[in-house]
């Protein structure tokens, strides 16, 4: 209301102009996490999307790579594990350190060094002659993509309006696919061309890297993690220039304290740290573990009936990660995980105890297992990135993903060993105890993130 005191002249008229103007700038202005989607949100993801096809890429063709070095080079079970789960290995170091150091020296700096790592090192694969070396470039090749995928997750996230941040974190898991099963095309048409083939499978992991890291030089930091760090004028300026003029942040005051790597185990954050870093690792050790010798795993079982089930349950791999996006969408997070690992369970048992007669049956439930499998894999991508506030997002969302490549490496490397040792049947029924303790976790402690903003799905439940 306008003052009494005020006179009814000019002073009366200036005054309901400055009202009107502040009405009108409260209006028009619109808060980061309710911006409409645009190109740069678009560029983006398309950044990060391509990181992780490149990930699927090189984390699939190396089972094809294995099956022409294996008699190439003499190697042993231990060997062929050790290879299989060595990119696993430095995704656990780059998540964990260079998460860790994106929270301190920034997001954009990481976004670029990650792929210049993963380039290098792809092409070195071509000149590897011994296994050591190879392995030695797949864990650098590893480390850069753990990097990205703690920074990745974490640059989408915080310049991602909450009704699409869902589909655009959950999405990695599409792209992933899509270079997974690219990986598979291109391992079953290469891999009778020349005993040397597998060089030429590694390498052109290198096409898509240097694409992207050409791409990626030039994004802006991250506005959050400018806040965060006291930098308010830069970050206004770089969400006014690529998300529009009248966005504003959340919340412009940096925080208080510094985050650091040990407010992850703290009271109010321990429960869900540890409920990101199990439901992740219990997601994936049967994923990579089944799917990085998926025709070792398919000839095991008595289904390697030439291409036909390879490419039916690749094609599962597509079509469940689209539906994934759907299901993130339609309902609730913490729903569609619980669901997600009873029918896993399920699916994974039955296979386990089917005898190799029930052909029909065995198909059917590798197709299921596949197809849902694919769709909440979406989740870890999701998840983790709302979980954590900005000052350890980065570290957060890097712990959770190197404790779950740590959980890959180990079920890669010793798969082989499992099923030369105790077999196929009582291999298939630990990966099944796994998918058990991922359910009960996260019916014990997942929290709903769904429609909440950034800085509430973070907050939301961390006290109880």
């Amino acid at each position: 209301m306008v003052n009494k005191n005020v006179t009814r002249n000019g002073s009366n008229s200036t005054l309901r102009l400055n009202e009107n103007v502040k009405l009108n700038n409260s209006v028009n202005t619109i808060k980061l996490d309710d911006a409409p989607l645009n190109r740069f949100h678009i560029k983006i993801a398309g950044l990060t999307f391509g990181a992780h096809f490149t990930d699927g890429y090189i984390l699939g063709i190396i089972g094809f790579a294995l099956t022409l070095m294996t008699p190439q080079m003499g190697l042993s079970p231990f060997w062929v594990g050790l290879i299989g789960s060595s990119a696993l290995i430095g995704l656990f170091l780059g998540s964990l350190i260079l998460g860790w150091i994106s929270d301190y020296i920034g997001r954009q700096k990481i976004f670029v060094f990650s792929f210049t790592i993963i380039t290098i090192a792809s092409v070195l694969q071509f000149f590897a002659d011994t296994p050591t070396e190879l392995v030695l470039c797949r864990i650098l090749i590893g480390i850069g993509l753990g990097g990205d995928y703690s920074v990745g997750h974490t640059m989408l996230a915080e310049f991602s309006p909450r009704k699409h941040r869902g589909v655009l974190l959950g999405s990695f898991s599409v792209i992933w696919t899509f270079g997974y099963v690219a990986a598979n095309l291109i391992g079953i048409f290469a891999i009778n061309t020349s005993p040397d083939a597998w060089k030429w499978m590694l390498a052109s992991s290198a096409i898509p890297a240097v694409i992207i890291l050409i791409l990626r030089i030039g994004t802006p930091e991250s506005p959050r993690w400018l806040i965060s760090k006291g930098r308010i004028d830069e970050a206004r300026e770089i969400v006014k220039k690529h998300v529009g003029p009248n966005i504003v942040l959340d919340d412009e005051s940096p925080v208080q304290t510094n985050g650091s790597f040990k407010t992850l185990f703290s009271k109010s954050m321990r429960k869900r740290t540890a409920f990101n870093c199990i439901f992740f690792v219990c997601l994936v050790i049967p994923y990579f573990a089944i799917y990085t010798f998926l025709p070792n795993i398919l000839e095991a079982i008595g289904m390697n009936e030439g291409y036909g089930t390879d490419f039916l349950l690749n094609g599962l791999l597509i079509v469940g990660a689209v539906l994934g996006i759907f299901f993130t969408v339609k309902y609730s997070r913490r729903g569609f995980l619980i669901s997600s690992f009873i029918v896993l369970i399920v699916t994974l048992g039955l296979l386990s105890l089917l005898p190799s007669s029930a052909t029909v049956l065995m198909i059917i439930s590798f197709a299921v297992f596949t197809l849902i499998m694919s769709a909440v894999s979406n989740l870890v991508g999701v998840f983790p990135a709302e979980s954590f506030p900005t000052e350890i997002r980065s570290s957060g969302v890097g712990l959770a993903t190197s404790m779950s490549r740590l959980g890959s490496a180990i079920g890669t490397f010793l798969l082989p060993l499992g099923i030369a040792g105790i077999g196929i049947q009582y291999t298939m029924l630990c990966l099944t105890a796994v998918l058990v303790i991922g359910a009960i976790v996260s019916i014990a402690w997942a929290p709903e993130t769904k429609s909440l903003t950034l800085s509430e799905a973070s907050n939301n439940g961390r006290k109880n």
